[in-house]
């Protein structure tokens, strides 16, 4: 820094002028709508999935069908929807970690938005300070009053605290360089033999900043040319910077990373058709059908007595992974006819209810079946 102090102090005005006149920039800040976006489409994209579930209880039982039937499927409580409901308990679900229902004494199903839980070694949690928007209820709810769900996905709640970190410093850089690459820069020369006082500096200040105002804002700007001022833009071809592909790219891999952990394939995220059938099949199978499982499994033990469980009593949820009976028309016919099923269960299979029909529940087997038995028989014979 010595010579510039020797110019600085040879030439006074000089020295003024790097005190008095700014130097622009842009603050580059943190990408943390990248966290969100990526948690929104593969939690969303789940949450849709869920929302289309049927609840449905498998044995004909006025006293539960006549509640639950009605707030599981039709009107959780007031303020929502079954869709919705179901919408809000799987993002919950995923992105906390856990879920917490409870009913009110006006019997609607309400999703607490904080608690605090009680736990115990052998008698039941209890939950505390339940929360529902801005209501806090005075009471305390067991574990057998309500419907407690856990994930248990560190691995998500791990890539969140991590990962997202460095995405986010990565997606910003890049930015930040493709900006600097396409930035406009110029000098700005001025006569130093005129004299500049502190009245003159700040009128040439001002006319600077509407000159930098002019260019960076307008797609066609003319200012005055001045005498002993100067502006001469720099141009630079050598800085090309990340392209708006590779920005996208970074986005896309941190929505792919997000989804294989919640084992969401990739290619249905983004719609790609490319072995949809292929990529349906597993998510229904490795992401789902578990949570599925996890919710069936909580509703069945709340909701439903021991002895009506027992007895044939319970609840499924359906909708999702059935299979389409239009499809497998060949499959139901050989699985009829073979008599490794009867009709109801094969209804059971494709989502339907049984009908009180005493044919459908019998087992039966074509001839073509039953010759090739007994002829299989007889060659052993």
């Amino acid at each position: 820094m010595g010579w510039l102090q020797d110019v600085l102090n040879k030439n006074k005005e000089i020295g003024t002028m790097f005190d008095e006149f700014d130097f622009f920039g842009i603050e580059i800040s943190q990408r943390a709508y990248l966290k969100k976006m990526a948690l929104e489409t593969c939690i969303n994209f789940i949450g849709r999935t869920i929302s289309l579930s049927e609840f449905r209880i498998s044995k004909d039982m006025k006293k539960i069908k006549s509640d639950w039937d009605y707030l599981l499927n039709v009107r959780p409580n007031t303020d929502q929807s079954a869709a919705d409901f179901w919408h809000d308990f799987t993002y919950k679900l995923l992105h906390e970690n856990e879920v917490l229902v409870i009913l009110t004494d006006n019997n609607d199903l309400l999703i607490a938005d904080s608690f605090d839980r009680i736990e115990y070694a052998i008698y039941p949690d209890i939950f505390k300070s339940v929360t529902v928007k801005d209501y806090t209820f005075q009471r305390s709810f067991n574990m057998d009053e309500v419907i407690h769900i856990t994930y248990n996905n560190e691995k998500l709640t791990e890539f969140m605290n991590g990962m997202f970190e460095d995405y986010t410093n990565l997606f910003s850089r890049m930015i930040e360089t493709n900006m600097f690459s396409n930035q406009i820069r110029a000098t700005a020369e001025m006569d130093s033999t005129q004299k500049l006082d502190d009245e003159n500096i700040g009128k040439l200040q001002n006319f600077i900043n509407k000159l930098f105002g002019a260019f960076r804002k307008n797609a066609f700007a003319i200012v005055p040319k001045l005498k002993g001022f100067n502006y001469e833009e720099i141009v630079d071809g050598s800085n090309s910077g990340k392209s708006v592909e590779e920005l996208a790219k970074v986005k896309r891999d941190l929505i792919d990373d997000v989804a294989n952990i919640l084992g969401i394939p990739t290619s249905l995220v983004h719609g790609d058709m490319a072995e949809f059938e292929t990529a349906i099949k597993a998510y229904i199978k490795f992401c789902i059908a578990p949570l599925i499982k996890k919710i069936s499994d909580e509703l069945n033990a709340k909701l439903i007595e021991k002895d009506d469980y027992l007895s044939g009593t319970k609840i499924e949820v359906i909708g999702i992974a059935e299979l389409n009976p239009l499809e497998f028309a060949d499959a139901v016919d050989k699985l009829r006819a073979s008599g490794v099923y009867n009709g109801n269960e094969i209804r059971r299979k494709f989502g339907d209810e049984p009908v009180d029909n005493p044919l459908l529940e019998e087992y039966v087997m074509t001839k073509n079946y039953s010759g090739t038995i007994e002829g299989g028989e007889k060659d052993e014979a």
